[in-house]
């Protein structure tokens, strides 16, 4: 979408990058959320252990983190009760592959139990959120209302059929019921992990060269954000550059993915524009092509994408909210660990994490702007959301980013006489994921597990915990390919 109007040079109606930028809010704020208490929190969260908590002196604990009004002892009790009945039956379900009992767990009964708590209300937060996405993109999460030009919602404040007043006031009520949930309950309960796993902050960094693209465009032609993204090299913020528009030249010229050790045919480091993709598998090669993914670099360096990068360069950009929710996330962090916590300590594997939850707040604020600039602009008699794509002949190249819940994602297009040519995707997970680049530099999954600890190598927590900061989504990074060679799909484009 973006990075075909790139290739075109089309503006989008503000009222189509409000409802976009909308729906990419919530996405995000449901991602995160699902992320933390259903993907991640259970590598540092003993459930089993949460049974032995004192529900009384746990509801005492959550009423003394935060004002969130559903720390009360009844529901506590009532989660664990719940949980009780899930041990007792054998039959765990989503809880069975845990390491409970694991040595590298060392949060008390209470901490576990009200984590568990939370992990159940989350699980209803995540769904209100969604339904923002579904209003606005028609479904949810393969929304249908995205077009080249805009968006396919009609506004019409008369119609009970279109986009009216009473679908935006539902969507409001909405945004604030879960922001009330992020604020109170996520990044309490993150900072809370964070300062009793104090020492996991000397763990994971890796690749400390951050990569964060601008998003929220608040004008036409995509020089405005109400998010501002970046490049920092080697973790020095003080080196932050900023990503000025969707046609920043900093940006185009410095992507470039190498397949050395990817099983792809060749051994090339090329611009996205110039690649292909042609599977050759070889089976695993510890010095030769040991993965699917590619290895994009920046710069011709390795680039950790992800909210960690999102929010440090959006930290370093000056950007309000952010500096607001890492402040006061770090104040409390220091307050529980009683030891004065700075910005330095996000550089590692709860770090990651703690950033995530960051973002997500941010996020909420930057929803209740979005909804506002949106109503704002209905308000004027603006109810465009459309612009229709011509295409010439010739060649035209684009590229569009986004900044996704795990990072950096961008698309790149050659069109020739109105059909694609070429395109090419390079995703977050890629960054991340990717093995040794042409320079043999290890990718940031790789760099940030040397040094990390392990208590038992059978059962290795710990190189879970750190994978698993990153929120890896490796059928977004890979291809598949049949060994046999037979075709699986084509897709003629017409």
């Amino acid at each position: 979408m973006r990075t075909v109007e790139n290739a075109l040079g089309m503006e989008v109606p503000l009222n189509a990058q409000y409802i976009r930028n909308m729906i990419m809010g919530a996405h995000a704020t449901h991602d995160h959320i699902v992320h933390f208490y259903q993907l991640a929190a259970l590598d540092w969260v003993d459930l089993v252990s949460a049974l032995k908590a004192d529900a009384k002196a746990v509801a005492n604990l959550g009423q003394k983190l935060s004002s969130w009004t559903g720390n009360s002892y009844s529901e506590i009790k009532a989660s664990q009760d719940r949980l009780k009945t899930f041990v007792e039956s054998g039959q765990l379900g989503v809880y069975a592959s845990g390491y409970w009992g694991h040595p590298a767990m060392k949060l008390s009964p209470e901490v576990n139990m009200l984590a568990a708590h939370h992990y159940l209300q989350a699980i209803e937060y995540q769904r209100e959120v969604n339904k923002v996405v579904a209003i606005l993109g028609s479904k949810t999460p393969h929304i249908q209302n995205v077009a080249v030009g805009g968006v396919a919602n009609a506004i019409n404040l008369d119609s009970p059929e279109t986009l009216n007043m009473e679908r935006l006031y539902y969507i409001k009520t909405l945004i604030d019921k879960v922001g009330d949930f992020v604020e109170n309950v996520l990044l309490v309960d993150t900072a809370a992990v964070g300062a009793f796993y104090a020492d996991w902050t000397q763990y994971g960094s890796g690749v400390t060269n951050y990569l964060s693209v601008p998003d929220m465009p608040m004008d036409t032609k995509g020089t405005v954000f109400a998010l501002p993204g970046g490049y920092i090299p080697g973790g020095d913020i003080g080196k932050f550059v900023s990503f000025k528009s969707y046609q920043d030249p900093f940006f185009r010229d410095n992507v470039r993915e190498s397949i050395k050790h990817s099983w792809y045919d060749g051994d090339w480091d090329r611009h996205p524009w110039e690649e292909d993709t042609v599977p050759k598998y070889t089976d695993f090669q510890d010095k030769g092509k040991y993965s699917w993914v590619k290895s994009p670099t920046f710069k011709g360096k390795p680039a950790q994408v992800g909210p960690l990068a999102n929010v440090l360069c959006m930290y370093a950009a000056g950007h309000a909210p952010t500096k607001k929710y890492v402040d006061r996330t770090l104040a409390l962090v220091s307050s529980l660990a009683g030891a004065k916590v700075g910005i330095a300590a996000l550089h590692s594997t709860i770090g990651r994490i703690a950033a995530r939850s960051v973002r997500c707040a941010v996020l909420f604020d930057t929803l209740k702007g979005q909804w506002q600039a949106l109503v704002d602009n209905i308000s004027k008699g603006d109810v465009k959301t459309f612009n229709r794509p011509t295409f010439p002949a010739g060649v035209q190249k684009g590229f569009g980013f986004h900044e996704a819940p795990r990072g950096a994602l961008s698309h790149w297009i050659v069109i020739e006489d109105g059909r694609i040519k070429n395109y090419q995707a390079v995703v977050p997970s890629t960054w991340n994921a990717g093995p040794r680049n042409s320079e043999d530099a290890p990718g940031p999954y790789e760099a940030s597990l040397v040094g990390n600890p392990v208590a038992d190598p059978e059962r290795p927590l710990e190189v879970l915990r750190t994978v698993h900061s990153f929120d890896p989504c490796l059928a977004c990074a890979i291809h598949m390919v049949d060994r046999q060679n037979k075709e699986i799909v084509k897709v003629r484009a017409v």
